[in-house]
């Protein structure tokens, strides 16, 4: 196969170029700046387009076992390869919990049979997310656990943590940090302020990220381990993570492409599709996130794809529960901060390409030769509105709903392969 007279950009390989892509059995056989003049095989005429490497998503929620009636294995690997991610890292917040290996086999083998995409398990850090006793990462490991995480639960007990890190190091494996002291927040729905207090609803401090991220880059920093922060929210949670790479702590983090464009404003209309955890922060805090992409603080961006049935959703806002829907936006997220902040398109997209397979320590995210032809090919120019009918997800709670965007996934290959088309 060969993809032709699309603009190519690879972060990984400082490459921005008009050219050809040559790929044979799932692989990137060559890449050609200029064109090549042999043509042999199927062709797909890319002029006008952008070709970029698949995205790689490092965390969802695909619900998938136990919670099926919101998101499934299927659904979920259809919504992504729609948005062009060809490979997602799955939190472990199931029913059952995936904390074991007979859980990781399950996702990992069914995914294998229905995604149309990469899905890789992320196995518990503890034992029913409960944070009393280390889950079985070895065996979840062997199992095809890519990274361990409570996502949905902080892990409180420091002792805990640091157990989680040092043996997690053993195994290679990243540890994804859930921030948040439970005690600081109590009931809370939204972010605490002037506007929390105005519309009656309880709210969750900023102060109750900040003091976790603090806690645990400082346990990373005794212990050598790296930590991996996730959705951060809050100009003190950046800022405690920049002075901590500068002073050579290993630590990585990423936000949402909501925690990037929106603000607690959304909240005041008490529109239950903007209530997720981390709750939409301040405008200062969104303005320290788009500081710490332009700075290169933040790592990854990542959706926390977290899907929820329509009744569930319909309730009052402090009933509701927290999540949103993600996968379909995350490109034309990535596309509206770039044209509206000025932020180069090349280091965004690093931000969902190499840098999260570096974390993950993964194959993929590049164009390199030899490597995975997983590739997605973007209209940059297409101004398009998301809308229910466009979502391949079961779930429909997106803010986003109604949104103009420009620039546009039209087709996405995975190992070579198109699973997605846009009709």
């Amino acid at each position: 196969m060969w993809i032709r007279g699309g603009l190519i950009f690879d972060p990984a390989n400082n490459t921005e170029v008009t050219g050809d892509l040559h790929i044979i059995d799932g692989r990137i056989a060559g890449v050609y700046p200029g064109g090549s003049p042999e043509h042999d095989g199927e062709i797909i005429d890319a002029a006008g387009l952008w070709v970029l490497p698949g995205l790689i998503d490092l965390h969802v929620h695909l619900r998938d076992p136990g919670l099926e009636y919101k998101e499934d294995l299927s659904s979920g690997g259809r919504a992504a390869a729609a948005g062009g991610v060809t490979t997602l890292a799955c939190m472990a917040n199931t029913d059952p919990v995936n904390d074991n290996p007979s859980v990781t086999n399950y996702i990992r083998e069914k995914a294998q049979r229905v995604s149309p995409v990469r899905i890789l398990p992320v196995g518990a850090v503890t034992k029913g997310q409960k944070g009393k006793e280390l889950a079985e990462i070895g065996l979840m490991k062997e199992a095809g656990i890519v990274a361990i995480s409570d996502d949905g639960q902080p892990i409180e007990d420091s002792a805990i943590l640091r157990r989680a890190l040092e043996y997690a190091a053993t195994f290679g494996l990243p540890v994804i940090s859930h921030c948040q002291d439970k005690n600081l927040c109590a009931s809370g729905v939204m972010n605490e302020g002037t506007l929390s207090s105005r519309l009656g609803l309880p709210g969750l401090p900023a102060v109750s990220e900040d003091v976790m991220v603090s806690r645990d880059v400082l346990i990373s920093l005794y212990t050598g381990v790296p930590i991996h922060i996730t959705h951060v929210s809050t100009q003190g949670g950046i800022e405690i993570i920049k002075q901590a790479k500068a002073q050579g702590v290993r630590v990585t983090c990423d936000v949402t492409p909501h925690h990037l464009l929106l603000t607690e404003e959304r909240v005041r209309s008490y529109d239950t599709n903007a209530k997720m955890y981390p709750p939409l922060r301040g405008e200062p805090d969104r303005r320290a996130l788009i500081e710490g992409l332009r700075d290169s603080v933040i790592d990854c961006i990542a959706t926390d794809h977290a899907p929820h049935a329509r009744d569930e959703k319909d309730l009052d806002f402090d009933l509701a529960p927290f999540g949103i829907i993600g996968l379909q936006t995350l490109l034309p997220g990535i596309m509206k901060i770039h044209l509206e902040q000025g932020i180069g398109f090349m280091k965004l997209l690093a931000c969902v390409t190499m840098n999260p397979a570096r974390i993950l320590g993964i194959d993929g995210g590049d164009l390199s030769v030899g490597s995975r032809a997983d590739i997605i090919l973007v209209d940059p120019r297409a101004r398009w509105c998301f809308t229910e009918e466009v979502i391949e997800s079961k779930s429909k709670n997106s803010p986003f709903i109604g949104e103009e965007f420009t620039g546009r996934v039209v087709r996405t290959l995975v190992a070579g392969e198109t699973v997605f088309t846009l009709r």
